[in-house]
């Protein structure tokens, strides 16, 4: 049996108190070791001691003081890309695995289907953003099935419910970062990351829309890694589906189109409809953009400990 890893979370806010949550719900690598945050009144620093988590409502430096801190190795910070900066240097100095949910993009982006087995050795982790970890491995998959993969644009559609302060603070680095990993992890020459915050009552699922314009490569292989990879992470996200069958369109050379920094071109052109469903575990379900995002930090988190332990699954 895998010995589990003593895990402390910074940030009592939503995407914090989810992850404490998940954890508690179930997982036989990570046990929650501490909850930290900087407003004692706040419900995951409730939530926390209710469930006989121990807490601090005085950030790092509080977490640094608990009895404990000794025993933690990994912690995994939900605040902010501002304040990641700051916590990253103090936790690695401390001997901490870091696994960052905020957009500052420290450490290897990771999203788990895609590129986790080459970061298993990384001391810190960067979860990239919540629309990156619904759309990348859709961008992935069309890169894995063709010769050449031009650009890749996402949309990534949320309830406006479920983008709290923190989330609309990051809204540039979201976008920023999230570009970046397109490129890096998922392979496009050329990314573009769009954020809705669609203000619908009642509150719609999480909707991602994935173009992709590619040469080489058939619509059968794509289409077929598509759908391999969408069950690759529905193995760690249940709710996450195609919303729709994958469709494609040939750009021809006749009417080419122009890629900044590519220039013109021609090829297949795929679009690809995402749905994203929460579980449940703190938000409620049509958060489905925050819950893939502790889900994914989750199951990085576990795997880190399984390589460790020579248990890798």
């Amino acid at each position: 049996m895998t010995m589990a890893h003593k895990v402390a979370i910074i940030g009592s806010g939503n995407i914090g108190t989810d992850l404490m949550m998940k954890i508690l719900k179930g997982s036989n690598e990570l046990e929650m070791a501490a909850m930290v945050g900087i407003d004692p009144e706040s419900d995951g620093l409730s939530r926390a001691r209710t469930l006989g988590v121990a807490t601090t409502h005085e950030g790092l430096d509080g977490l640094r003081a608990l009895p404990g801190y000794g025993d933690i190795s990994i912690v995994m910070d939900a605040t902010s890309a501002y304040a990641h900066k700051v916590h990253h240097p103090v936790l690695i100095a401390d001997g901490k695995q870091v696994i960052d949910l905020t957009p500052a993009a420290i450490g290897p982006f990771v999203v788990p289907p895609v590129n986790l087995e080459e970061n298993r050795t990384a001391t810190a982790l960067n979860m990239v953003t919540c629309g990156g970890q619904a759309t990348i491995p859709m961008v992935h998959a069309v890169r894995r099935a063709v010769d050449r993969l031009l650009y890749a644009e996402i949309v990534a559609s949320v309830s406006s419910r479920s983008a709290g302060p923190g989330t609309r603070a990051n809204i540039d680095e979201f976008t920023q970062t999230t570009s970046r990993a397109i490129e890096k992890v998922g392979g496009a020459e050329r990314g573009k990351a769009i954020i809705v915050l669609n203000p619908a009552e009642p509150p719609m699922l999480m909707r991602d829309t994935v173009f992709a314009l590619s040469e080489g490569g058939s619509e059968e292989a794509i289409r077929e890694s598509i759908e391999r990879m969408v069950e690759q992470v529905q193995s760690y996200v249940p709710g996450y589906r195609l919303k729709q069958q994958v469709q494609f369109e040939r750009i021809g050379d006749n009417a080419p189109l122009n890629v900044p920094g590519v220039g013109k071109v021609s090829g297949l052109k795929t679009s690809i409809f995402i749905e994203v469903e929460g579980n449940g575990d703190y938000f409620p379900t049509y958060a489905g953009n925050l819950d893939i995002m502790t889900s994914a930090a989750k199951a990085t988190a576990e795997s880190w400990v399984r390589a460790q332990t020579g248990k890798v699954a």
